[in-house]
């Protein structure tokens, strides 16, 4: 990956069939996307991998999967609904909103500083001088329950998933029988009413988390946060193939960091728009335990029976987007290449997040005898492997081609010599090389 632009991956996904603007043919709706056949395939590989190296490789991490609405109560307690706000300016003139600390190119949330700074700055949409003053925006995304639509029937499309483990700490902890150390881990949307969606999936206003959970003794704190920032390191480098150089971190200062957390650091990725956040671990301390118990009135604190002690358990929180890793993962893997004097694209995927592990193809798909074995093939390795393609659009240079730019590792090709002796051309996407291998056995030469 070089000086990947935007609109190169943007273009691919189009037209590939990875991601598309949704309800396109109605002119589409400001941060919100449909994933497509491809993308669906790589989202999910990418949400499986997590899954397995946070939940089924631990001993001691465990999943929900928590109801997008709530009650609206969980989302007081969390302060949420007081404090899940991005500061926001408006312009005079032509009526568009921006948000305030990207326009000022700062990641404070300061009114007064961002007021100084913004103080002779333009409006990107009009260019006049012509701002408000900067307040605070709640991005919660409403709604009503019932029939009624008043304030006793208000609810929220949750702004991230983390509420519904906390609230499940309880029933995690008395049904899995848990001792601390324990996790709680979870994938699923998350709705954030953003003022300014931008660059493609980065900040959309529907989202797919990946969150876990990690509930502590407080005296255990620092040597897990550090665990956790090296989990979320280490995975996208030696599970994702992420070149390390791609990566960065990024502490937190006190006008970034939540109130409430002890200490944040983000792993930067460089996005196609620089380096920019990827996956967060936050230090929570017991805030949100001992808030859910201020509201709710339950007891959620834990009894160690070793010590006798009674307390509220820390939380370490290991967060990442699928969106954002999907961008991540397409940008690092995005290549142009030339090869005898022609360019060609290339996605040089992992071959465990290839949305299609092979691709198979008759040399001509006019000779039935060709088109026959190579179905034979295809059958065979469609249910040995699974994520498997049937190509014969087009010349075989064509296809290879087509392969290279969604990703597909390996290419099958049935020909002529096929029917002497049963073997086949497998190309390698990455280096073109090719070789014949026999029929038999040809599924563990793939894998």
């Amino acid at each position: 990956m070089s000086d990947v632009k935007m609109e190169d991956i943007i273009s691919l996904c189009k037209r590939r069939g990875f991601v598309f603007p949704a309800s396109e043919i109605y002119g589409g709706l400001a941060g919100f996307y449909d994933y497509g056949p491809l993308g669906v395939e790589l989202a999910n590989n990418i949400k499986q991998l997590w899954w397995q190296a946070m939940v089924r490789e631990s001993d001691n991490i465990f999943g929900v999967d928590g109801a997008i609405i709530q009650n609206p109560k969980l989302w007081e307690a969390s302060g949420h609904v007081a404090g899940f706000t991005d500061p926001l300016v408006d312009c005079k003139n032509c009526g568009a909103r921006h948000r305030a600390d990207h326009l000022a190119g700062t990641d404070s949330t300061d009114l007064k500083e961002l007021k100084e700074l913004l103080k002779d700055k333009a409006c990107p949409t009009c260019g006049k001088k012509t701002l408000t003053e900067p307040r605070f925006y709640n991005m919660m995304m409403k709604t009503w329950v019932g029939p009624i639509e008043d304030d006793s029937s208000v609810a929220y499309l949750r702004p991230e998933t983390a509420g519904s483990i906390f609230t499940n700490y309880e029933n995690v902890r008395e049904t899995m029988r848990a001792k601390l150390p324990f996790g709680i881990a979870q994938i699923g949307k998350a709705f954030r009413n953003e003022i300014s969606p931008r660059d493609f999936i980065f900040r959309v206003r529907e989202l797919e988390q990946m969150e876990m959970q990690y509930f502590i003794k407080p005296d255990m704190q620092k040597e897990v946060y550090e665990n956790w920032r090296q989990f979320a390191w280490n995975f996208l480098i030696e599970r994702l193939g992420i070149a390390e150089s791609n990566l960065q971190w990024h502490e937190h200062d006190e006008k970034e960091r939540a109130h409430y957390a002890a200490a944040a650091h983000d792993v930067y990725f460089k996005y196609p728009q620089g380096f920019k956040e990827l996956w967060g671990t936050h230090n929570r301390t017991d805030f949100d335990l001992s808030n859910h118990m201020r509201v709710s009135g339950k007891d959620l604190q834990y009894f160690d029976e070793e010590t006798k002690e009674r307390f509220t358990p820390y939380v370490i929180e290991s967060s990442v987007g699928v969106g954002r890793m999907f961008l991540a993962v397409l940008t690092n893997a995005y290549h142009e290449e030339e090869i005898n004097g022609e360019t060609r694209v290339v996605l040089k995927l992992a071959p465990h997040l290839a949305p299609y592990r092979v691709a198979v193809s008759p040399l001509l798909k006019n000779k039935p005898e060709l088109v026959v074995k190579a179905r034979e093939v295809y059958a065979m390795l469609k249910k040995e492997i699974g994520n498997v393609m049937w190509d014969d659009n087009g010349n075989i240079g064509k296809r290879y081609r087509r392969q290279d730019e969604i990703g597909t590792p390996y290419c099958v090709t049935i020909d002529f010599q096929t029917l002497d002796d049963n073997t086949v051309t497998v190309r390698n996407r990455d280096t073109t090389a090719q070789e014949r291998l026999k029929i038999e056995g040809l599924t563990e030469g793939l894998l």
